[in-house]
């Protein structure tokens, strides 16, 4: 992690869990790490949680990624104040239930798609061109799911039918952002990383016991997962990485 040391990273989603951990790990690696949520005091509250010397590096920034006016305006600010955005981790998720034939669904698939999918899109073209403007090397790395890459048969999980579509749609958005970064001439380096079941506010604490009985994942074991991406040499680009609880029956 040495090469991002003083360097600018974006989490966005930081209020909690997966977010939470990054932000705190990327704050502890030496980065200035902005963590945007909607939620912004609990990203402040993080701050206790790290050694006095690197508090400093952690700075909470208001933003809803499920409005594109939000992002441009957010994305601008920072580039302005901070000279440069050099990684972008889109974490921010919703997850809503609701069959997708069901009556009256609208609202709650146009809030998935609007942060998990819309909301990285508009992200990363907004981190884009701030990477492009400066001309360093920078890394973009997707937050996704196991639930991206295989569609899970079973009837207890059906309730959350667009939240696996909108994670298919960013395992496909992962391989367009690969292609058109190689197309820009710039060495920007983009990644997915695709958890199992993890310890968050979105997960009932009795998902396990109703699906095998293992253990869940811990936003640190993604966390610690994201400095190994981030850490790689320059030729080093890894391009899916899944990370599944021992035991994880599907």
């Amino acid at each position: 992690m040495e090469q991002w040391k003083n360097r600018l990273a974006i989490v966005t989603g930081a209020s909690s869990g997966i977010g939470a951990a990054i932000a705190k790990d990327l704050a502890k690696a030496g980065m200035i790490t902005i963590g945007l949520a909607r939620r912004v005091e609990r990203v402040e509250a993080l701050k206790k949680d790290l050694p006095a010397n690197v508090q400093g590096n952690l700075h909470a920034v208001k933003c809803d990624v499920s409005k594109e006016e939000e992002i441009i305006r957010v994305f601008s600010e920072i580039d302005a104040k901070f000279n440069g955005i050099d990684v972008l981790i889109n974490n921010a998720a919703v997850l809503r239930e609701g069959a997708l034939i069901t009556k009256d669904n609208s609202t709650s698939v146009r809030e998935v798609l609007d942060t998990n999918v819309l909301g990285v899109v508009f992200c990363t073209r907004e981190a884009y061109k701030s990477m492009e403007k400066h001309g360093r090397n920078s890394h973009v790395v997707h937050i996704n799911s196991i639930v991206g890459h295989n569609i899970i048969n079973d009837p207890k999980m059906a309730s959350t039918n667009i939240y696996t579509a909108g994670k298919f749609a960013l395992t496909a958005i992962m391989e367009i952002h690969r292609q058109e970064f190689i197309r820009s001439k710039h060495h920007i380096k983009v990644t997915s990383v695709s958890p199992g079941v993890v310890k968050t506010e979105m997960v009932p604490e009795d998902f396990a016991e109703k699906y095998g009985n293992f253990s869940f994942l811990e936003p640190e074991d993604v966390s610690h997962s994201i400095l190994h991406v981030l850490g790689t040499p320059p030729h080093v680009q890894i391009h899916e990485l899944t990370i599944k609880p021992f035991g994880e029956t599907f």
